[in-house]
């Protein structure tokens, strides 16, 4: 939730942005980040279309579930 309310809060138009208010947010291509969450417990895959300030929350998972997918496909 509090992922959720932060970025409920945020106007993102680069992936710097992101990375400005989330230091350990990975940026992969194509507008897709990945978050650490819940003290590294979880990962969760968003897809973010900056012209638009629209970010869909593609895949959320342990860390052994991320592994099992491609996160710049999802």
């Amino acid at each position: 939730m509090a992922w959720f309310r932060e970025t409920l809060k945020s106007d993102w138009a680069t992936p710097n942005e992101v990375k400005a208010q989330f230091s350990n947010a990975s940026i992969l291509r194509d507008g897709r980040v990945i978050f650490n969450i819940a003290g590294n417990k979880y990962r969760l895959a968003v897809w973010i279309n900056y012209p638009y300030r629209v970010a869909y929350i593609r895949f959320i998972g342990t860390h052994k579930q991320y592994d099992a997918i491609d996160a710049q496909t999802i």
